[in-house]
């Protein structure tokens, strides 16, 4: 029997290490969250600490160990998988006879679930329940899933000795195999665009293929940020005869990490595409993966496999929870920034969640910090960016560049270096100063700074994990990076577990800002202001194309306007919320007040 997930929200990743060891804290309750795998070395140092804490047998993999990175991801999950099965089952048997557990558990499901009415059931009754609680609690209850997420763009080729190593042992590959080769029955999520070595690879692993009754170990999430780029991924994937359980819908601008702006397409418009064309993805995915089957000799399906949708970026208030539910069908919606703030959830230093939790509106921006050259959302005043200027005051810009993942520029090495290294770093200054006589200034200064503020998103990412668990820190001082999205803003204190989750569906509330904008206003806001600057801050040649994208930008913010005006005005949702038609006029004003330059 396939027991359907106890939650509908999820936890997304976060950065390298902040959801690290996630599903050790929420999933025996159910919650499903996503590992990075992309970093072998906190892994490692993860896996060591609760090796040592559980006084389990799982013990260290060195760097000398052949196929080191992908052994040591394995051992990890794997170990996940161990620990949390074991909290599960203590936790079954704990609200099986202890009914303060167990109500502190039902409080914490959603509202509209037949779970929860059935255990509340249950709490009514005086006589002895523990045996036929038990068996329900057996039948119904699983953990929640131990997902996992490659960046598909960190995929760095690796080198022994100056002699480049096949494609297998590059960064993303490596990783891959590492979870394809774990006793997990979970997803990875594939994120930052289409790796198309990356998705042949998946063919080489078994688990991705339905088996005889059509049914996947491991399966495939791809976050994605419209229907047309979910079209081709799933499609270039079928073709392989891999299916995609899920296509996870992210906003391009109000998320945490990493922001992949879309053309002005807002997340509204694009949800309503993926519910009116959800049929269309199914059944091209399901041709095509059949005929490949054939062709390969396996069993094709005999009816399409389950394919999700999932939405995640923004969300603030139960409100908006239960309509991307309810209006556009989404089976999960990602909470991820709120649950920085709560300890039980994810991993974090207290000097980074208080910065967090007294940090306001314009103290969390787009930035430029990371060397992938994809904007980047950020809070001022981590320790990361005071370390950083502190450097700067005595002219030392730079990281050692100790783990090297992020090396991918070629500019100046086969073997790749990362824009944020000290090495990448001096051969621009050398370069910027060769051309100093023939610029002016200000341009100086604005093409220093575009070099200088690059950080070492390697090592910033995991420090936080490190310091809450008093794991050594080695190398240079480099302090943290956090990154969450601007939604975090509206959330000032640290809570509980079961606050936070009551809080999603609606049984009690954490947000003391009521002046926070409804979420897809805040998306249209972070719209508005990256084309004015993008077009304020254009420093190239302006071209017939250039101004085409502009254009194109302007008018899908406008139809979004006109669809969120249309969407709201029939809905029973948002009805109490008297500024939100206000605040589309007002928007539309403005896009229609931005001057597109002309040639």
């Amino acid at each position: 029997m396939i027991k359907k997930p106890l939650h509908n929200f999820h936890i997304p990743v976060m950065g390298l290490a902040y959801t690290i060891d996630s599903p050790i804290r929420v999933a025996q309750y159910g919650i499903s969250s996503v590992v990075s795998i992309i970093d072998d070395e906190i892994i490692e140092k993860m896996k060591n600490f609760y090796h040592k804490k559980f006084n389990l047998n799982y013990f260290g993999i060195s760097t000398k160990t052949e196929d080191y990175r992908a052994k040591r991801i394995t051992a990890y999950l794997d170990m996940l998988d161990d620990i949390v099965n074991e909290k599960f089952e203590t936790f079954k048997e704990e609200i099986s006879r202890n009914k303060t557990a167990l109500k502190n558990f039902v409080e914490m499901l959603p509202n509209t679930s037949e779970i929860k009415e059935s255990l509340q059931n249950f709490l009514h009754q005086k006589e002895n329940i523990t045996s036929s609680l038990k068996n329900f609690v057996e039948t119904h209850l699983a953990p929640g899933s131990i997902d996992v997420n490659i960046m598909t763009k960190v995929d760095k080729d690796n080198f022994n000795k100056n002699e480049q190593l096949p494609i297998m042992f590059n960064d993303a590959h490596a990783s891959l195999r590492g979870f394809a080769k774990s006793k997990l029955s979970s997803s990875v999520v594939l994120s930052a665009g289409m790796n198309p070595r990356l998705y042949s690879y998946i063919e080489e692993f078994d688990d991705f293929f339905p088996n005889e009754y059509g049914r996947l170990k491991k399966r495939i999430i791809l976050k994605v940020s419209d229907f047309r780029s979910a079209l081709i991924q799933g499609n270039f994937l079928a073709k392989k005869g891999l299916w995609v359980s899920e296509y996870r819908i992210e906003s391009g601008l109000n998320c945490g990490g990493h922001a992949f702006a879309t053309e002005g397409l807002l997340l509204g418009p694009i949800l309503e595409e993926f519910k009116l064309k959800k049929d269309e993805l199914i059944q091209s995915a399901y041709i095509l993966m059949n005929k490949a089957l054939e062709q390969k000799g396996k069993q094709p399906a005999l009816q399409p496999l389950e394919m999700k949708i999932t939405v995640q970026g923004g969300v603030g208030t139960s409100e908006e929870h239960e309509f991307l539910l309810k209006h556009y069908s989404v089976d999960s919606v990602g909470w991820g920034s709120p649950f920085l703030l709560v300890p039980e959830a994810t991993s974090m230093d207290n000097e980074t969640r208080e910065l967090l939790i007294k940090s306001k509106e314009n103290d969390f921006y787009l930035s430029n910090l990371s060397p992938l050259g994809v904007p980047f959302n950020t809070v001022k005043g981590s320790s990361n960016e005071t370390i950083r200027k502190e450097k700067q005051k005595r002219n030392r810009y730079g990281s050692s560049c100790p783990k090297k993942l992020l090396a991918l520029s070629k500019e100046y090495s086969s073997e790749g270096i990362c824009t944020a290294s000290k090495k990448y770093q001096d051969i621009k200054f050398a370069e910027l100063d060769a051309e100093k006589e023939n610029i002016t200034v200000d341009l100086y200064k604005e093409k220093k700074e575009n070099i200088t503020e690059k950080a070492c998103l390697c090592v910033g990412l995991v420090n936080a994990a490190y310091l809450e668990n008093n794991i050594e820190i080695k190398g240079e001082k480099q302090g943290v990076v956090i990154c969450p999205g601007p939604n975090l803003a509206f959330f000032d204190k640290e809570v509980s577990l079961s606050e936070m989750v009551r809080h999603i569906y609606g049984n009690g509330n954490i947000i003391s800002n009521h002046n926070r904008p409804n979420m897809f206003i805040n998306e249209l806001k972070l719209y508005v202001d990256y084309l004015k600057k993008e077009i304020v801050g254009f420093s190239e040649t302006i071209t017939n194309s250039q101004i085409k994208k502009w254009d194109t930008f302007k008018n899908n913010l406008l139809l979004g306007i006109e669809y969120y005006e249309n969407t709201f005005k029939g809905s029973n949702f948002f009805r109490k919320d008297v500024n939100l038609m206000n605040q589309l006029s007002e928007y539309r004003l403005r896009i229609l007040e931005i001057e597109i330059p002309v040639i």
